[in-house]
């Protein structure tokens, strides 16, 4: 008989049900390294929007709304009208005055911590500072510990798995008993069973809890360790990738509940803690949200109408510029809010020019490791598993094992000086051994004089040996490659004659002493740079045997058609273009009217974004300006590189000539799409379960880590203490894992510099078409019909908008 049959009185199979169901709820966080941006609440997409609100606020006192002082500004500010209230209320059946609305700002919702679990009962026994920070504390080192495959020289319990380690742990630590001055803690933790499973049926069933509280409760624990129970999940994830499978957020579910266990004193009695506690935690659950709560989820919804209206408006209202019949050159950018400033000052500096908006990745399903490394990192979105793997070459094999040898022995000298720099008390033994020239260079890194801006891709490379590699696809047939060619072309939406100029454009972001950098680059390329996938989709159109391949199959190439790939660089907004030398000679007045372009343009974007840099004084120097933007990505001190996607709210699927010319503020995700030339829907499906999908994770995690920070943000980013190498980061020394976006990307000292709206996806396409998507495919269906995003229609003459909700079309309130 195992250890969990020995609990006769339990259903099992409920039981396995309620910790599925409730290990299900917890969405992933991706480590530092490919930090991409993830919606915390994505497996909860199944319920309605209004529904896992309260019941976020009542688990765990979790708000999705911002502060009642920051909507009384957006109201006096003109952000917020009173038609936007009326409307809202219209939508939730509220009949409130605007005078109602306005009190019920004066009257914050009581802070609720949620549901109340038994180590939230005072204990008299327990030394400062209790059981919850002692429990949290403990079970961070645990994990820190366990999942810890990068720094650490020694793992717990290697052998067996979380839960075990954990609990062997315990029994080893005797200072437990008396941190918590608790003298019978160490018998209860010999009193655990040796198994998950067993653990969960034995906390539940010496609790109390029944049957039909199992998966509240379970929930209630995950949500106490949201970071690490995201860690796990991560795991989970992309074990399921390879078609395995990962139990890890059991394990740590039955550490949280054996916590419980441990913290009962046993007593049952009148006046008993655990008494309090079910009669605490029944109330609790009996206690509706506050008025003062739903008025702020009506003021949130408000403000969401008035960008919709401002989207409306500009999108409707605003008459676009034209479009060149034979453009000079066409850029394919990202679809990142960064880019649409950039490509609307392009497009003003040379009307000549033409851009479009694509995934970044540029539909490469690749994995790329470095030459001379072993670091294979994935160049894709996460949503997706890799299917080729790709690395440089310089095309001569004796040059690729010299410069591999090279690369080698130079990181090797790197580790074992950063091994030194992490050793205890280094900061002082270094200064000390190498004297007073190191304290000069970390002045030197502080004020952004000196530091190294080189990408990890090219690291331990001199720029001539950098010079002579580029990324190479694996072996394969010219009609692999050409199948290859043709399927990307059709995704970018290229039909008919293709521009002689094209010009691919990845982007990357640029910051010194940044755990969190990668969730500044690029997000369809799983938190790295783009360059590589922009550099080997060229380098595939410029073959001129899968040139051939593609007019065999009917692609109208011209003569002499040439692919450029460039990096836009969104902390300092320059654009670096990659083998110009290479371009034919009859494309060189094409070439030249581009570079004047993009010089002038990117001095456009700076000169726009130094307000919001704290430059305005150099907004009219644009040397100066430039100087002082490298100099701040290379200052390990700074702390807000750049603004990231803050302000995003937008994502929109239709023509560049929708949308060309008009301001959308650096807040909308540009996708471009013709359905007039998408038979079969095929282009529009893979743009609504793939770049939709991931510009609402974008959009739900700048959401959720405004709205509250402490549970989906990362916190201080002075305080940051890097964990296991590339897990994630703690706020101080231990505790929770922390996901998320730190404050400093969202707030720039006096106010909040992302406003929390849910996206509002605009697409140009028939009903029947964005219905057959929304038809075949559940998650897409979640997100619309349950209210995680605003499904909006773009169509007629004069153009509109139209919304898509569970009942159908309907007119844009306000727009009838």
């Amino acid at each position: 008989m195992t250890a969990f049959e020995s609990f006769t009185g339990l259903d099992r199979d409920l039981l396995h049900d309620a910790v599925r169901q409730s290990c299900a709820k917890i969405a992933p966080t991706w480590p530092l390294d490919r930090m991409i941006a993830v919606n915390p609440l994505w497996e909860r997409r199944e319920q309605a929007w209004h529904s896992v609100a309260e019941q976020l606020w009542q688990r765990a006192g979790i708000s999705l709304t911002l502060k009642p002082d920051d909507y009384r500004r957006a109201w006096h500010d003109g952000v917020i009208a009173e038609r936007h209230l009326l409307q809202a209320q219209t939508e939730q059946g509220g009949s409130h005055s605007v005078e109602q609305l306005l009190r019920a700002l004066d009257e914050s919702p009581a802070d609720l911590n949620g549901l109340p679990l038994l180590e939230d009962m005072a204990d008299p026994g327990i030394a400062l500072p209790g059981w919850p920070v002692l429990i949290n504390q403990q079970i961070g080192q645990c994990c820190a510990a366990w999942f810890d495959h990068e720094q650490a020289d020694w793992r717990p319990g290697e052998s067996a798995g979380l839960y075990q380690a954990w609990r062997a742990s315990m029994l080893e630590d005797r200072g437990l008993s008396v941190l918590s001055a608790c003298p019978q803690l160490h018998q209860r933790i010999e009193e655990l069973p040796c198994e998950p499973l067993a653990a969960l049926a034995f906390a539940v069933e010496r609790l109390g809890l029944k049957p039909d509280e199992w998966h509240l409760w379970f929930d209630c624990l995950l949500l106490r360790s949201l970071g690490w129970a995201s860690w796990c999940a991560y795991l989970r994830w992309q074990a399921r990738l390879q078609g395995e499978d990962d139990h890890s957020v059991m394990a740590l579910l039955a550490i949280r509940a054996a916590w419980e266990s441990l913290v009962d004193d046993r007593q049952r009695g009148n006046g008993s803690r655990w008494q309090q506690w079910r009669a605490d935690w029944q109330a609790r659950l009996q206690q509706p949200p506050s008025a003062a709560w739903r008025a702020l989820q009506l003021w949130q919804r408000a403000e969401e109408l008035s960008w919709q209206e401002q989207l409306h408006n500009r999108l409707c209202q605003t008459q676009p510029s034209a479009t060149p019949e034979v453009p000079v050159a066409k850029l394919f950018f990202c679809i990142d809010v960064r880019s649409e400033p950039m490509r609307r000052a392009l497009e003003q500096s040379c009307p000549a020019i033409e851009t479009a908006g694509f995934a970044g990745f540029f539909g490469l399903p690749i994995a790329y490791t470095p030459l001379g490394t072993g670091a294979t990192r994935p160049q894709l979105p996460g949503l997706l598993a890799p299917q080729l793997q790709v690395s440089d070459s310089s095309g001569d094999a004796a040059r690729d094992q010299h410069l591999t040898l090279l690369r080698q022995s130079r990181l090797t000298r790197r580790d074992r000086w950063r091994l030194f720099e992490r050793l205890p008390a280094s900061t002082f033994t270094l200064v000390e051994s190498i004297g007073l020239g190191y304290a000069g260079a970390l002045l030197g890194r502080t004020f952004g004089i000196t530091g190294n801006d080189v990408e990890p891709h090219r690291s331990a490379l001199q720029p001539r040996e950098w010079a002579q590699l580029a990324p190479q696809l694996p072996a394969m047939t010219v009609a692999q490659k050409g199948d290859l060619a043709e399927r990307i072309l059709k995704a970018m939406g290229i039909r008919g004659a293709v521009p002689a100029l094209v010009v691919l454009l990845g982007h990357g972001s640029q910051s010194s002493n940044n755990p969190q950098a990668a969730g500044l680059d690029c997000g369809a390329c799983c938190g790295q740079s783009g360059e590589v996938n922009a550099r080997l989709l060229a380098r595939l159109f410029n073959e001129p045997a899968v040139q051939a391949q593609l007019r065999e199959r009917g692609v109208d190439l011209p003569p002499q058609f040439h692919a450029l790939a460039g990096l836009h660089n969104t902390t300092t907004d320059e654009i670096r273009i990659f083998d110009p030398e290479a371009i034919p000679a009859a494309l060189q007045a094409n070439w030249q009217q581009l570079r004047q372009a993009l010089e002038t343009a990117t001095a456009k974007v700076r000169q726009q974004r130094a307000a919001g840099l704290g430059m305005e004084a150099l907004q009219d120097q644009p040397d100066r300006l430039l100087s002082r933007l490298r100099r701040r990505a290379r200052d390990w001190a700074q702390t807000r590189p750049e603004w990231g996607l803050a302000g995003n709210a937008a994502f929109i699927a239709a023509p560049r000539s929708r949308t060309r010319g008009i301001d959308l503020q650096g807040r909308a995700f540009l996708h471009d799409y013709d359905w007039r030339q998408d038979e079969g829907g095929g282009v529009l499906e893979l743009i609504m379960t793939a770049p939709m999908v991931v510009a609402h994770w974008i959009n739900l995690q700048y959401f959720t880590s405004t709205t509250d920070n402490l549970r989906f943000g990362s916190g201080n980013k002075l305080l940051h203490n890097v964990v296991g190498g590339h897990i994630g980061v703690f706020e101080g020394n231990g505790g929770d894992l922390r996901i998320g976006l730190a404050k400093q990307s969202l707030h720039d000292g006096k106010q909040w510099m992302h406003r929390p709206l849910r996206l509002q996806a605009v697409i140009e396409a028939p009903r029947a078409m964005i219905d057959e998507v929304i038809a075949t495919h559940q998650a897409v269906r979640d997100l619309v019909h349950n209210g995680w995003l605003e499904l909006l229609r773009m169509d007629g003459t004069p153009l509109r908008l139209e919304r898509r909700t569970a009942g159908g079309w309907q007119p844009l309130p306000g727009f009838e």
